[in-house]
């Protein structure tokens, strides 16, 4: 394995905040993010991080595992900090709070799970965009990743994130894939002791309210809470709900309320 290729964006928010990773989901980037940024920014100075072969980030060439997304992390980011992912992001996060518990003081967790969909599910859709490209995931991303009308209420970050998604890189996400066709650390949440906010979405067939309660109640300090009018991608779906949620959890948990 090696050293996956990611990047971070330039900060925003006040220099002197408690410093809030925001990670990505399987075939997006830090477009994720942008609607619910600004509410996050008043408190939190923000850094988002793109994939290998998503968003600004390099291409992948040799696999790795999810553990090596979480270093690579690590490695790139400054200081203690707070963590937020959605989905593989979310996969990520729970992989820093093993292997780095002394560098994330608290991780809210969107979407995701201790171990998501199959090992055969993903081996074949790293086998379908290897040989027909991302451009034959749209449809279906779009069904999953949305709430029913989303697309029609959010036209432009909904258009914006399937644009992405058609424009990665085919190999990078195939190895994503299999990254999290090897991720499954149910049986290690109890090793977890900083705060862990898990978040679901109400339309979310991939992740559902199960996916968030088993982690909630596998980690020491859990607690869990589902947004009504989202699918797999809440940030998107309802930025408000998703920025509420995270603000009241990371200001508890990190004393920056006024």
């Amino acid at each position: 394995m090696s050293t996956p290729p990611i990047s971070l964006s330039a900060p925003i928010g006040p220099a002197d905040a408690p410093l809030l990773v925001l990670g990505p989901s399987l075939g997006t980037s830090t477009v994720l993010w942008e609607t619910t940024a600004p509410a996050l920014a008043q408190r939190y100075r923000l850094l988002t991080w793109d994939l290998p072969g998503h968003g600004e980030a390099p291409p992948a060439t040799e696999p790795f595992t999810v553990a090596d997304l979480a270093d690579a992390v690590a490695d790139a980011v400054p200081g203690p900090f707070l963590y937020a992912g959605v989905s593989l992001g979310g996969c990520v996060g729970l992989e820093l709070l093993l292997r780095h518990p002394d560098r994330v003081r608290a991780a809210a967790l969107l979407c995701t799970g201790a171990a998501i969909g199959t090992n055969d599910g993903w081996q074949e859709r790293a086998a379908q965009v290897r040989a027909q490209s991302t451009s034959t995931l749209i449809i279906g991303s779009a069904q999953r990743w949305f709430a029913p009308g989303s697309i029609e209420k959010n036209p432009d970050i909904t258009g914006r994130l399937l644009r992405v998604l058609q424009e990665t890189d085919d190999e990078s996400y195939a190895l994503c894939c299999e990254a999290l066709a090897g991720f499954d650390v149910r049986d290690r949440l109890g090793r977890i002791t900083a705060p862990v906010l898990a978040v679901w979405g109400a339309h979310d067939g991939v992740t559902p309210e199960e996916s968030a309660r088993e982690i909630a109640e596998g980690v020491r300090n859990g607690r869990a809470a589902g947004i009504a009018d989202a699918a797999h991608l809440a940030p998107a779906d309802d930025a408000a709900a998703t920025a509420s949620l995270l603000r009241d959890f990371f200001d508890d948990v990190s004393g920056a309320r006024a």
